[in-house]
């Protein structure tokens, strides 16, 4: 779950600083079938969600979610597949909560058409729900009972 999460977290702040480091705000350059490389600042959460709401709710839905999930794995380690969908979930959002304590906001970067602009670390979230839910449908081994 930590090598998965640090993958992550190191994968999205390479890529962004790359995007950082090539384009000025708003501007926009192809990429293929239609997706665009455009740098934007996210001030909400995941697609840009709750970006009204302020620092301080933003933070606190994170810290609130990713203690819940980890609570969660450390309660029932051998429920197969969660440590994979946690360590995604937990890199993704430490990425983020890396550049709003930084910069103040999150860079998006991955801009498809009728969708808003995303990043490594919002993909990494995605998937990380995904595979979580998965796990959740699945049944967890029966423990050894004590003897």
């Amino acid at each position: 779950m930590f090598a998965i999460a640090i993958a992550i977290i190191a994968l999205d702040q390479i890529a962004k600083a790359l995007i950082r480091g090539e384009l000025v705000p708003g501007e926009r350059t192809d990429l293929a079938l239609g997706i665009d490389l455009t740098r934007v600042r996210n001030s909400g959460i995941a697609f840009g969600l709750f970006s009204d709401g302020g620092d301080a709710l933003v933070v606190g839905f994170t810290a609130v979610a990713l203690g819940l999930i980890l609570t969660w794995f450390t309660l029932d380690t051998l429920r197969p597949g969660l440590w994979v969908g946690v360590g995604l979930l937990t890199g993704g959002a430490i990425g983020n909560l890396a550049d709003r304590i930084i910069d103040g906001a999150v860079t998006d970067f991955i801009d498809p058409p009728l969708w808003p602009a995303f990043n490594v670390a919002d993909i990494a979230i995605t998937a990380g729900v995904f595979v979580i839910a998965l796990s959740a449908m699945t049944p967890a081994p029966a423990r050894d009972a004590p003897t």
